[in-house]
C-alpha cells in the first residue's frame, strides 16, 4: 500500500514537468531553428528531464526505504503499545513518544479517542498526501479488534527530518547534474553539428548542380545510415534526369540535323534558280521537283515530331471504336500490293477479331513496319504479314528476309531518331521515328510490341492488341 501511495504521489509531482516538456517540444517544432540547434536543444531537454527524474526518484526511493523501515520497526511497536493500553489511552504520554498524536475510530469511523487534534481516518492516498504536504506528517493507519468490536487507528509521525534529508539528496543530484551539464552541452552541440555535416554538404553540392555540370553526384562513401540511402536515392534521380536531358539534347540535335539537310537542299536550288535557272526550263523543273520533294520530307518529319510531342504532353488522342481487324488488314494488303511490285508479298490472316481502338492509328503502325520491311529487304525477297489470336491478344506479325538488326542495336531501335549505322551507310531514306511512333500507338492501345532479328537473315516484328471477341 505504501509503495502504491508513493508511486501515485510521484506521478502527481511529475505531471507539471511532463506538461512543460510537451509545450517545449511543440515550440521547437514550430520555431524556425536549424536542425542542429533543435537536436542539441532536444538532447539538453532530455538530459535535464533525466536529471530531474533521477533527483525525484532518488529522493522518493529514499523516502520509501526509510518509511518501510520505519513501518516495520517503530510504527509496529507503537501500534502494539497503543492497542495494549485499550481503553485507557490517557496513560500514554504522547510527548515522550516518537509520534505527535494518534486517533482511534469506531467501526463507523467516528472518533473514539484523540490524543490531540482530530482528523479523518487515513483510508485514501488523498488523506496521506494532505498530511505529508500540509502538516509534514506521515500517517500510519491500521485496524484492530478489541472486545469483539472493530476499531481503526491513525498514528501521526513528524517527517521534518526525513523530508529534509530527501530534499538534500535531491538537491545534491541536481547540483551534480548541473555540473555534468557544463560538460554535456558542448559535446552535444559538437555531435549535432557533425551529424548535420553531411546534410550541409549535400545542400552545398546540390546548389552547384546546373545544366553545365548535371553529372555532379553526392558522395556516399563512409556513411552507413539513412543519409547514405538518401544520397543514393538522390544520385539515382540525377542519373535519370541526366539520361533524360541527354536524350532530349540528342533528340534536338538529331531533329536539327534531319531538318538541316532538306533546308540546305532547298536553299541550294533556290540560289541556283535565282542566279541562272529561271530561264532554263530543265533546271527549273528539276529545282521545283527537288524543292517539292524536300518540302514533303520536312512536312513528314515535322508531323512525326508533333505526334511524339503530343504523346509526351499526354495530349495525343485516339479515336477509338469497335471494328473488325481484318477489314484494316485487307486494306493494307490491297494498298501494299499496289505500291510494291519488287518483293514477294504474302498475306495470311488466320483469324479475325473485334478490337476497340483507333482504326487509322493501328493501320499507321502496321504501315510503319511494312515500310521498314520494304526499305531493308532486297528486291525479290519475301515479306510476310500474318494475323492470328494468341492468348488474350490479336497478333499482327510482319516478317522479312532483309538486312536484319545487330544485337547491340535491338535495344535502341525504338529510340527517337535512332538509325543503325548500317542503314545510314546505305543511305536509306527515313528519320528514325517510325518505330517510336509505332510503339506509342501500340502502348496507347494497352498492347505490346516485340521484335526478333538476325543480321543478314531478316527481322520479325509483332504488334499485339487486346481484342474483344473472335
Amino acid at each position: 500500500m505504501l509503495k502504491t501511495i508513493l508511486i501515485k504521489l510521484l506521478n502527481l509531482i511529475l505531471y507539471p514537468f511532463k506538461l512543460i516538456i510537451k509545450i517545449l517540444v511543440g515550440l521547437l517544432k514550430r520555431l524556425k531553428f536549424s536542425i542542429a540547434f533543435k537536436i542539441s536543444t532536444t538532447y539538453l531537454i532530455l538530459y535535464i528531464i533525466i536529471i530531474m527524474t533521477v533527483a525525484l526518484t532518488t529522493s522518493v526511493g529514499y523516502l520509501i526505504f526509510e518509511l518501510q523501515k520505519f513501518e516495520d520497526s517503530t510504527a509496529a511497536k507503537d501500534s502494539e503499545k497503543i492497542i495494549s493500553t485499550f481503553p485507557n489511552f490517557n496513560k500514554i504520554n504522547v510527548k515522550e513518544e516518537s509520534y505527535s498524536s494518534f486517533e482511534i475510530f469506531d467501526k463507523n469511523l467516528n472518533i473514539h479517542f484523540a490524543s490531540g487534534r482530530t482528523g479523518r481516518y487515513a483510508d485514501s492516498i488523498i488523506v496521506i498526501a494532505e498530511k505529508i504536504i500540509y502538516n509534514n506528517e506521515y500517517v500510519h493507519s491500521e485496524s484492530f479488534m478489541k472486545n469483539g468490536s472493530l476499531y481503526y487507528m491513525n498514528i501521526n509521525y513528524p517527517m521534518e527530518d526525513m523530508l529534509r534529508d530527501a530534499w538534500r539528496i535531491s538537491f545534491m543530484v541536481l547540483i551534480s547534474g548541473a555540473i555534468g551539464l557544463m560538460f554535456f552541452a558542448p559535446i552535444v552541440s559538437s555531435t549535432s553539428y557533425k551529424l548535420i555535416g553531411p546534410i550541409k554538404n549535400m545542400t552545398e553540392i546540390t546548389k552547384t548542380i546546373t545544366v553545365n555540370n548535371i553529372n555532379t553526384r553526392l558522395d556516399v562513401k563512409g556513411t552507413e545510415d539513412e543519409l547514405k540511402e538518401l544520397s543514393e536515392t538522390f544520385n539515382e534521380m540525377m542519373d535519370r534526369i541526366e539520361g533524360g536531358y541527354k536524350t532530349q539534347q540528342q533528340f534536338v540535335s538529331d531533329a536539327s540535323h534531319e531538318l538541316r539537310t532538306p533546308i540546305a537542299v532547298i536553299k541550294g536550288y533556290v540560289n541556283m534558280l535565282d542566279r541562272w535557272g529561271k530561264n532554263d526550263k530543265a533546271v527549273l523543273e528539276e529545282s521545283i521537283a527537288a524543292i517539292k520533294n524536300e518540302t514533303d520530307n520536312m512536312q513528314d518529319l515535322i508531323e512525326k515530331l508533333l505526334f511524339i510531342a503530343r504523346s509526351d504532353r499526354s495530349t495525343l488522342n485516339f479515336t477509338k471504336e469497335d471494328f473488325r481487324i481484318c477489314t484494316v488488314l485487307n486494306e493494307i494488303e490491297k494498298e501494299t500490293k499496289m505500291i510494291d511490285a519488287s518483293h514477294k508479298l504474302y498475306f495470311k490472316f488466320y483469324e479475325d477479331a473485334t478490337i476497340y481502338g483507333d482504326k487509322m492509328r493501328i493501320k499507321q503502325a502496321v504501315r510503319i513496319l511494312l515500310d521498314n520491311a520494304m526499305k531493308y529487304t532486297p528486291p525479290g525477297e519475301y515479306i510476310m504479314v500474318s494475323g492470328f489470336i494468341k492468348d488474350e491478344y490479336y497478333v499482327i506479325k510482319v516478317e522479312d528476309t532483309g538486312a536484319g538488326i545487330q544485337k547491340n542495336d535491338l535495344d535502341k531501335i525504338f529510340d527517337r531518331l535512332y538509325r543503325a549505322e548500317e542503314s545510314r551507310s546505305k543511305q536509306i531514306s527515313g528519320h528514325g521515328l517510325g518505330l517510336s511512333i509505332a510503339k506509342i500507338i501500340v502502348l496507347g492501345h494497352k498492347g505490346k510490341i516485340k521484335v526478333k532479328s538476325t543480321p543478314k537473315k531478316g527481322s520479325e516484328f509483332s504488334l499485339m492488341f487486346p481484342y474483344l471477341d473472335s
